[in-house]
């Protein structure tokens, strides 16, 4: 992972949507200036979710979100408008794309509707004006006014209204900038601080390269000023023998939580990267009682597992294996346990007793916001995998100091 590139999770989504054919594509097109989504005059041409990373002037790095048509009544519907639904509950802001010679309608409505009990900002992009004559196009304005979104008068031919459309996503995004969450670690330490970051070399390390989480935390200290150290659990020993290397903070693998917690002296702090992401990505007060939830566990109870990315699972899984194991050890006897692996999320959470994800590192900040929500509103806990771990091992509330006023 380059420390120079955006990870897409770190960027604006913008979602489009709108019916088959009203231009979503060729205006994703016009945007980004390359074919980025397939154009065909054929209904139905965008079958799923397509996502394209750019900059945009004013917004900075963001990613295009191309979604199917809203008004797909094919026999493939359902799983379309739910993926669709899936981009609305991960975008930033949302582009309602209208048909100018048709305006807009029920499909329109419907979404208009969804995006405002989302809490998702929209502007509403009147495409195809220039197969609008001019009396028409004069009334389009008063056509759009009564609704709560700005409305801009586009066209994905001829680039009429393309800047006018970038700077009011612009805007959109800044207003964004307010709803950001804490940073990922800059604010535990001073400028000049060491922070060691513990990264165990193992199975589960790809050889050769560090995983996204541990190069986020890496790019946050440098950032902030602070002297990031990272080291392997064998030399840990090693180099807490030095009293003049006492670091700041140390932040670990939650995989070796347990082996660190012996090492590090108690006065120093500790913490680990899935922590650090709960706060960063989502409500850490909310995983925290979820953490301090898997108490009331029981043998027999539902749990959910769940990755926001999908990988071969290895000997000793983290997801797959050592977590259930923990729990199991915990409540003293067999959990009955589900795994969802991806972006597809179960809309059934009533079923479960608690949800224990990942980090969400290939999540942005609204789509882990948008699961936790949906967790919280079924009445399910929910946690993550560094906070099961802590408790498991007992350590959770040493591994939420660092976060304490």
């Amino acid at each position: 992972m380059s420390l120079n590139k955006t990870p897409r999770a770190s960027r604006y989504h913008i979602a489009f949507l709108g019916r088959m054919n009203s231009g979503k594509s060729s205006l994703i097109n016009a945007l980004a200036d390359q074919d980025v989504a397939v154009v065909s005059p054929v209904a139905g041409t965008t079958t799923d979710i397509v996502h394209k990373a750019m900059e945009i002037h004013g917004a900075g790095p963001v990613v295009l979100i191309d979604t199917p048509g809203i008004d797909d009544v094919s026999v493939l519907a359902a799983p379309r408008i739910a993926r669709t639904r899936r981009a609305i509950d991960k975008a930033d802001c949302a582009i309602v794309v209208v048909d100018a010679t048709t305006g807009e309608g029920e499909p329109e409505l419907e979404v208009y509707s969804y995006l405002e009990e989302k809490q998702v900002p929209f502007i509403i992009a009147i495409n195809k004006t220039d197969l609008v004559d001019d009396e028409l196009g004069s009334t389009l304005p008063s056509a759009y006014a009564a609704r709560n979104a700005p409305y801009i008068e586009v066209s994905a031919k001829t680039h009429s209204g393309k800047e006018e459309l970038l700077r009011a996503i612009s805007a959109l995004a800044a207003k964004a900038e307010d709803r950001k969450g804490p940073p990922l670690v800059g604010d535990l330490f001073d400028p000049g601080d060491r922070v060691i970051l513990v990264i165990p070399l193992d199975a589960q390390a790809p050889k050769g390269r560090l995983i996204l989480p541990q190069v986020q935390t890496i790019r946050d200290i440098l950032d902030h000023g602070g002297i990031a150290i990272a080291i392997g659990t064998k030399q840990l020993k090693q180099l807490f023998s030095s009293r003049d290397l006492a670091p700041r903070l140390v932040i670990t693998d939650s995989q070796v939580f347990h082996e660190v917690n012996q090492i590090v002296p108690p006065a120093i702090p500790l913490t680990s990267f899935s922590i650090l992401f709960a706060r960063h990505k989502g409500d850490f007060d909310l995983l925290v009682k979820g953490a301090q939830a898997l108490d009331r566990l029981r043998p027999g109870d539902h749990v959910l597992i769940a990755e926001a990315c999908t990988h071969h699972p290895i000997e000793d899984d983290i997801g797959t294996v050592k977590i259930p194991r923990l729990l199991n050890a915990k409540v003293g006897g067999e959990l009955n346990y589900e795994w969802q692996k991806g972006g597809d999320y179960p809309e059934d959470l009533a079923r479960f007793q608690m949800v224990i994800h990942c980090g969400g590192c290939m999540l942005n900040r609204k789509a882990m916001c948008s699961r936790l929500k949906a967790a919280a509103a079924a009445g399910v806990s929910i946690t993550n995998y560094g906070m099961t771990i802590a408790a498991c091992h007992e350590i959770l509330p040493r591994a939420l100091e660092p976060f304490k006023c």
